[in-house]
């Protein structure tokens, strides 16, 4: 994928929309046998789209090294809703679904620009983790006041119907499923 990160600062006025963070162009490298874009790049271009995300909240490079933190991913759960190919343009936003001193839960959407549909899902939770330790632990004042003001913003928007969703197959009597699942 051609990427632009779209440069959202701590400093921008807080959006009552999800962020758009990144935005791109589906490259030929990406493509898998079914034509359209592989699986696993999905993951690269919402992991790409959590750098300028980080630094939307203030949790950014400059403050990474001044507090020497960083975050990990805790967990990705990726929802597949359409199919994007070769060259198609895309940006991926993001939405604050909450948050406490150690934890920033967001949901990412990638959209096709050119035709304005919904590709892909992404609900992570990030850690914030002390950098001499890489342990979790709690995150500044600052940030954690930046991301109350995008609280204030975000909490009245519509939760995805995405987040939260778990893989099943339901029990049917086609279906063979594993004894503590039916």
């Amino acid at each position: 994928m051609s990427v632009e990160t779209l440069s959202p600062q701590p400093t921008d006025a807080v959006s009552r929309a999800p962020v758009e963070v990144l935005g791109g162009t589906v490259q030929e490298a990406w493509i898998d046998y079914n034509g359209h874009l592989n699986a696993g790049y999905y993951l690269v271009a919402f992991d790409d789209a959590i750098a300028p995300w980080m630094d939307y909240i203030g949790m950014g490079t400059a403050h990474r090294e001044v507090r020497d933190i960083t975050t990990f991913s805790a967990e990705n759960h990726i929802t597949y809703v359409r199919e994007i190919g070769l060259d198609e343009p895309y940006v991926i936003s993001a939405q604050l679904l909450g948050f406490d001193r150690k934890r920033v839960h967001a949901f990412q959407a990638m959209t096709q620009t050119r035709d304005d549909y919904l590709v892909a899902t992404c609900e992570v939770m990030s850690l914030h983790i002390d950098g001499p330790s890489r342990r979790v632990g709690l995150m500044a004042d600052e940030p954690y006041r930046r991301l109350g003001e995008i609280w204030e913003a975000h909490q009245h928007l519509p939760l995805p119907p995405q987040v939260g969703h778990v893989i099943n197959i339901r029990p049917s009597d086609e279906a063979l499923l594993h004894p503590d699942l039916a």
